[in-house]
């Protein structure tokens, strides 16, 4: 296990899934964290009453909205005293579309949804929470959930897959401008996880295709993407400023 040094932890889309495991973990290894949500006010609250250790906090923002995100950076930091590691979790995934099968509204409504929250809701919160940093003067992580299909191409989920490219490039971008003030950004790429957002896909044929994938022969539990967040936004990980870290089971090699 990392241990950390009771920082402030701010993590998106934290209701669940990823995001709620990541919260875990950081609260095991000692840190303050903020779980953010959207619309599951229920389960973030589950999220938060779940974590281990003192100082928690609840915030939420529609990260698609400019000005929401500006206020959620504020409100954890105000709830942290500071934010000192970010993640950039939370996604909107719309998939079943395609050039071939979409109407022409139904193709911009999901990428204009998409891009909103995983590309410019991330830009816009990185922007507001290195800002703080720099303003602190103090050193910090950044974190982005990016994915494998930024890779191998999402043909059902075209926009997902851009979004999540864009995300990586954008944390390589923000790892040259930061490092000067002492912070890392870096991104992990997931492949499947098991989580009930793609309990569907994972029962029957589907599901054993998908684990195929992998030498394994399984998918990922949300716990191992969890790991490697709270490594990367370790001090221990200062020097892999710019990472993209596969975490996919040697599903999809590059």
């Amino acid at each position: 296990m990392v241990t950390t040094n009771d920082r402030g932890v701010l993590v998106t889309g934290a209701s669940g899934g990823i995001g709620r495991a990541i919260a875990v973990a950081f609260a095991r290894a000692g840190d303050r964290v903020a779980v953010h949500y959207s619309t599951r006010r229920t389960e973030a609250e589950q999220t938060v009453a779940g974590l281990p250790g003192d100082g928690h906090a609840l915030v939420s923002g529609d990260l698609a909205d400019p000005r929401q995100v500006a206020d959620l950076a504020a409100a954890a930091g105000d709830a942290l005293g500071g934010v000192d590691v970010l993640v950039n979790n939370a996604a909107v995934v719309t998939s079943g579309y395609s050039v071939a099968n979409a109407d022409y509204d139904t193709w911009q409504r999901a990428w204009q949804e998409t891009v909103a929250v995983n590309l410019f809701g991330a830009a816009n919160l990185s922007y507001c929470v290195a800002r703080a940093l720099i303003a602190r003067g103090v050193a910090g992580a950044i974190v982005n959930v990016g994915s494998r299909g930024a890779f191998r191409g999402e043909p059902d989920a075209s926009a997902y897959g851009a979004s999540k490219a864009g995300l990586h490039a954008l944390g390589q971008s923000l790892a040259v401008s930061l490092a000067p003030h002492g912070i890392s950004v870096t991104s992990v790429a997931p492949g499947f996880v098991e989580t009930d957002r793609v309990a569907g896909r994972l029962s029957g044929e589907s599901g054993a295709a998908i684990r195929a994938q992998s030498p394994y022969g399984r998918v990922a539990a949300p716990e191992e993407v969890a790991a490697a967040v709270v490594y990367l936004a370790s001090p221990a990980a200062r020097w892999s400023t710019g990472a993209v870290l596969d975490v996919n089971g040697a599903s999809y090699l590059r």
